[in-house]
């Protein structure tokens, strides 16, 4: 056999070692991603939690106990029956949003801790609901969701778990309950209709009753305006017939008897100046003396409405 090919048998071992620990190295070189941490064991005992970046664990010696998101998370609890003080059951589903801020006390603090958290909601759930009424339940979500989360924030500290967020998902009381809500509610949508048609109906009589109002003033104001213009109208003939009568006297009073003609048109002016006040003046041919004119004239004048001597 030729022994100048032979590979010497320590080369083969020291090679065989020489990939055992590349191989070994290689594998025990982890990189933690972003958002996350590990928590590692050194002989059984906590050592280290590892942060985001490039880490080497010893082989055979480092463990790594547990891998933690420190992302937020979202928990739905599936629904609990709940008492309220008024004895009514009631089934209540919760959503937990929380996020890990230890990852050491996560790991040691507590056994199963998504577990731990859905039971101290529900512990906490029944007491909270326990010493309110159905309607109070119903309406006062926002502050039921504040004291559970207040509560679970504070028990969870211990186990570095920080929770953000508690919501009730749904409330659903009996099925008889909800029958009677939905009557009710029915009955309180119809006696708000009926009280909508009845403001829109008083609302139109009370504009109906305006718009006539108005429209009486209105014809109120007409008819003032009329007889006012009226009332104006035959005083200003008053005096129109006043002041002619003034002129047909003086006139007659200032003639002499013989003046016919004076006494004749004095009158005519009187008549036409009265406009139909007074009863026609018929003039005699055979008039003698001016006292007769002037008995004449105020005889006429007495025909005139409201006139006073």
């Amino acid at each position: 056999m030729n022994t100048d090919f032979m590979i010497p048998l320590g080369l083969i071992v020291g090679i065989i070692i020489a990939i055992f620990i590349i191989i070994a190295i290689v594998r025990n070189i982890k990189i933690v991603p972003q958002a996350h941490a590990y928590v590692i064991e050194r002989l059984g005992a906590y050592y280290a939690t590892w942060e985001t970046g490039l880490h080497l664990k010893v082989p055979f010696i480092d463990k790594i106990s547990k891998k933690v998101s420190l992302k937020e998370q979202v928990v739905d609890f599936p629904p609990q029956p709940v008492i309220t003080r008024d004895n009514v059951t009631m089934q209540i589903d919760t959503v937990v949003y929380f996020e890990i801020t230890d990852p050491k006390l996560y790991t040691y603090g507590v056994e199963r801790p998504i577990s731990a958290i859905e039971n101290l909601t529900a512990t906490t759930l029944r007491n909270i609901i326990g010493d309110l009424e159905l309607d109070s339940t119903l309406t006062s979500r926002d502050t039921i969701n504040d004291k559970i989360r207040i509560i679970l924030d504070e028990a969870t500290d211990a186990w570095g778990i920080k929770v953000i967020r508690v919501e009730l998902k749904n409330i659903l009381p009996p099925r008889e309950i909800q029958d009677a809500m939905e009557k009710q509610m029915k009955a309180e949508r119809e006696r708000r209709a009926r009280i909508l048609d009845a403001e829109g109906e008083k609302r139109s009589q009370i504009l109906v009753a305006e718009g006539m109002k108005e429209s009486a003033i209105l014809k109120a104001d007409a008819v003032r305006e009329t007889k006012i213009r009226e009332a104006t109208g035959e005083a200003e003939a008053i005096r129109e017939v006043q002041q002619a009568y003034a002129d047909a006297l003086k006139m007659l009073n200032e003639a002499a008897p013989s003046d016919r003609v004076i006494a004749i048109k004095s009158l005519e002016t009187f008549q036409k100046v009265s406009d139909g006040k007074a009863t026609k003046i018929i003039i005699p041919s055979d008039i003698q003396n001016m006292a007769g004119l002037i008995s004449s004239a105020k005889e006429l004048w007495s025909d005139v409405p409201n006139n006073k001597e």
